[in-house]
């Protein structure tokens, strides 16, 4: 598993950024260089995203994997316990690793994600991910991941070129996402009855969490609905609640306005 690092090699501050289903860690980088003052910021690649490498069985790309391999990295970084921000899939990562005993997270800053999920969003993203895509050339991919994320919302052509960059690269004569198209099977054909299972065991989780949650919504998202969102102000750890004006699923923390509000829940900073 890839991963990059910002700060201090011997901070014993660290914050963990893990990134969402089709993305990369580079996505937190300048979130990383704004806190590299107080942290050492790592930022993993997912395995079979990035620059990670893939799995040989596609049927094992999902959480429990995932959060496995985030305590493994956790333990390689040499430190007690870590704060931890999560987008989407690396808040859940985040999530189902903060909910287990003795758990090495100190703060945990879920972004645009918790444990009832709306389903009309997760066949969405379902009809998507894992399709086979080739572009002529980058300005048809920064296109195409413009018009799939247009809830990140992001403000200028260089915002969509920087998110775009890292996440592809180039074969051949074209330009291909990097990830593994197998990441797909974990997320295809959801349904009511396996959406409801999910939940289930997602909010055990969280309501065993004892640290500080922050909860960032982008007021727009359709992945995660306001009244979930104010339900976990009002259970488990109760999560504090800031929601992002112009914005869905999800914040990307490209913005001074955006990253301040994760400054001041780590560091108590206005």
């Amino acid at each position: 598993m890839h991963y990059s690092e910002w700060g201090a090699a011997d901070n014993p501050k660290v914050l963990l950024c893990v990134h969402g289903l089709t993305r990369v860690g580079d996505d937190f980088a300048h979130l990383a260089e704004n806190l590299s003052d107080q942290y050492r910021v790592v930022c993993p690649d997912v395995v079979g995203r990035g620059r990670s490498d893939w799995l040989k069985d596609p049927m094992l790309y999902g959480l429990p994997q995932y959060a496995f391999d985030m305590a493994s990295l956790i333990a390689r970084l040499n430190v007690d316990r870590v704060d931890y921000l999560g987008t989407s899939m690396g808040g859940l990562i985040g999530l189902s690793l903060a909910g287990q005993p003795n758990a090495p997270i100190g703060r945990l800053i879920l972004n645009d994600i918790g444990p009832r999920l709306e389903l009309d969003a997760l066949q969405r993203i379902g009809e998507y991910v894992g399709q086979p895509k080739r572009f002529a050339d980058l300005e048809q991919a920064i296109g195409y991941v413009r018009s799939i994320s247009v809830g990140f919302g992001l403000r200028t052509p260089q915002q969509w070129r920087e998110l775009t960059e890292p996440a592809v690269r180039l074969d051949g004569s074209g330009w291909v996402f990097r990830y593994d198209p197998g990441i797909a099977l974990s997320v295809k054909n959801p349904t009511a009855e396996s959406n409801a299972a999910a939940e289930a065991k997602l909010w055990e989780l969280y309501d065993a969490i004892r640290g500080p949650v922050l909860l960032v919504r982008g007021a727009e998202s359709d992945l995660l609905s306001q009244g979930a969102a104010v339900e976990m102000t009002q259970r488990g750890p109760r999560a504090e609640l800031v929601e992002i004006a112009g914005v869905g699923h999800a914040p990307m923390f490209f913005d001074a306005d955006q990253i301040a509000i994760v400054r001041r829940f780590l560091l108590g900073a206005t």
